[in-house]
């Protein structure tokens, strides 16, 4: 009979090198609008999923998508902004 073995310290090991880059940093800062208004329209939606959505219900929600989209449109203007040649941003 074989033992079974995981290898769970060769998938879960932490080494120094694993750790986020500045770029990748910079990157989660610059995203973070849009992640922080995606969590509200969770939580609006998560409020409703035992019950049928009530007119402030339905209020909150589409406000939450505005805001998403608000924030997804900025972050690719600034995006798009960065990306122009001769600094006309």
């Amino acid at each position: 009979m074989s033992p079974i073995v995981t290898v769970q310290d060769l998938v879960t090991a932490f080494e120094p090198w694993m750790e986020p880059t500045d770029a990748e940093l910079d990157a989660i800062e610059r995203e973070l609008p849009v992640i922080l208004a995606e969590v509200d329209l969770l939580d609006a939606q998560i409020v409703t999923l035992d019950r049928t959505p009530g007119e402030l219900d339905a209020r909150r929600i589409r406000r939450a998508r505005r805001r998403v989209l608000a924030a997804r449109r900025e972050l690719a203007n600034r995006a798009a902004g960065a990306t122009l040649p001769g600094g006309a941003a």
